[in-house]
């Protein structure tokens, strides 16, 4: 069990053909059997897990365990209070007929924000933000569950406690 402080430009995959891989920033040993709970896109940064133990990277992954990621989010244009009511009914992604689950915005400043969801669709958060046709200018997860990266620098992984594994 392993976190991972994502940096950007690495994919969040065992190969690729065209990307350094988050693999690539593991020194353990048997980096070769891990596989990657919960996704990061190559643009976002920030708290990334890593296990061989499918059973618990599925846990923590599905949306019916309700545990909550959260992301700090840089915009390009001012958020306002619309934004907030808006995530916490849940957004209507057409393309696929969803609606997302309920999220938490807690607006930090004019250009950014704090953001708590339980599900992971494809971009997610990038799409949320562009139903206001406000761009995502940089992601960041700092949590995952009560998970927090709490001063592991950029590209640094350490091993998970026995406590942190059995808290998600």
């Amino acid at each position: 069990y392993i976190m991972l402080n994502k940096p950007k430009g690495f994919v969040s995959a065992t190969q690729d053909i065209k990307h350094a891989t988050v693999l690539d920033l593991i020194t353990h040993p048997e980096k070769g059997d891990l596989h990657i709970a919960g996704r990061l896109d190559l643009n976002t940064t920030g708290l990334l897990l890593l296990t061989n133990d499918g059973s618990w990277s599925r846990k923590i992954s599905l949306p019916q365990t309700k545990l909550a990621k959260t992301y700090e989010v840089f915009l390009s244009k001012p958020l306002n209070s619309q934004y907030i009511a808006a995530f916490q009914e849940g957004i209507y992604f057409a393309y696929e007929n969803i609606t997302t689950q309920p999220a938490h915005l807690e607006i930090l400043s004019e250009y950014t924000a704090r953001l708590s969801l339980i599900e992971g669709k494809y971009h997610q958060v990038k799409r949320m933000f562009g139903f206001f046709q406000n761009q995502v200018l940089a992601l960041h997860r700092v949590s995952v569950g009560h998970l927090v990266l709490d001063g592991l620098g950029l590209g640094a992984s350490r091993l998970l406690t026995a406590k942190e594994v059995e808290s998600l």
